[in-house]
């Protein structure tokens, strides 16, 4: 990809960039380098990437944004998977990048693969941090644990707001999102989105539990890319971390790294 000096794409920014009825947190390093976009999990913010970041340095382009209504970014009357995915274009065409390396943790992840899914001819490829698990975890039951989990949670998420570590939605609308990704999930809704990818794309998988979940539950979501990855020979597995679902961007920051210069391998050439 060919940009100039005064390009957005090319110049160190930090803004909020419109979309719909709401605006994003936007962070930009600049450079002529490859980009690479950060797709935040469910409730994060774009502060979790720094470690990553330092890890591959300056010679990559580092572009990383707020969802709706987390860190800086404004409240939406729209927190819909879809519309999470029109803000990854709505960025890139903020900061005038056509192709990039997409990032994306947890529910990052699920939007990344839909993303380039959607988008061969833009999508460098991807790397998916335990997320994009093709299996039908949810249930009515876990419907309701999500649910009972969120109201529990609803007393002190408010209190945390103004440091920007919870996101300024309601309890409601939180079970929702997460209860919408678990939909998203099934193996007969996500699996397909998968064996349609056509770019270079690696998981870095983690270990033990995540938020709500149970036992070996994780695991056995996990277990679910050995059939993805005898399907479709562009995705592979980079590494499989010991670190839990929550820590993986803190303490294996490395392995993800290395996962962007593995799919970014092809195209290092390209600027």
């Amino acid at each position: 990809m060919t940009t100039n000096s005064t390009s957005p794409a090319s110049s160190k920014w930090t803004g909020m960039v419109p979309v719909d009825d709401t605006a994003l947190a936007v962070t930009n390093t600049g450079g002529p380098a490859i980009p690479v976009v950060y797709l935040n999990g469910q409730f994060a913010t774009q502060g979790y990437w720094r470690r990553v970041i330092a890890e591959l340095g300056t010679q990559w382009r580092h572009i990383t944004y707020d969802e709706r209504a987390r860190g800086k970014s404004k409240r939406s009357a729209d927190y819909s998977f879809v519309a999470a995915v029109r803000d990854v274009d709505a960025v890139l065409a903020a900061r005038d990048v056509d192709r990039a390396v997409l990032v994306g943790w947890s529910y990052g992840a699920v939007v990344a693969a839909h993303w380039a899914s959607q988008n061969p001819e833009r999508a460098l490829g991807a790397v998916l941090v335990d997320g994009a698990y093709p299996y039908d975890w949810l249930d009515e039951a876990m419907e309701q644990r999500i649910r009972k989990l969120f109201r529990r949670m609803g007393w002190f998420t408010p209190l945390l707001r103004p440091t920007g570590l919870t996101p300024r939605m309601s309890a409601g609308q939180q079970a929702d999102t997460n209860i919408e990704l678990g939909r998203l999930s099934r193996e007969r809704e996500l699996g397909p989105v998968l064996d349609n990818i056509t770019v270079p794309v690696r998981y870095v998988v983690a270990s033990g539990t995540s938020l709500g979940s149970h036992g070996d539950e994780q695991e056995q979501i996990r277990a679910s890319l050995d059939a993805v990855t005898a399907r479709d020979p562009n995705i592979k597995i980079s590494a499989k971390v010991t670190s839990n679902h929550g820590a993986i961007l803190k303490r294996d920051f490395a392995a993800i790294a290395e996962a962007v210069r593995e799919v970014a391998a092809p195209d290092s050439g390209q600027r």
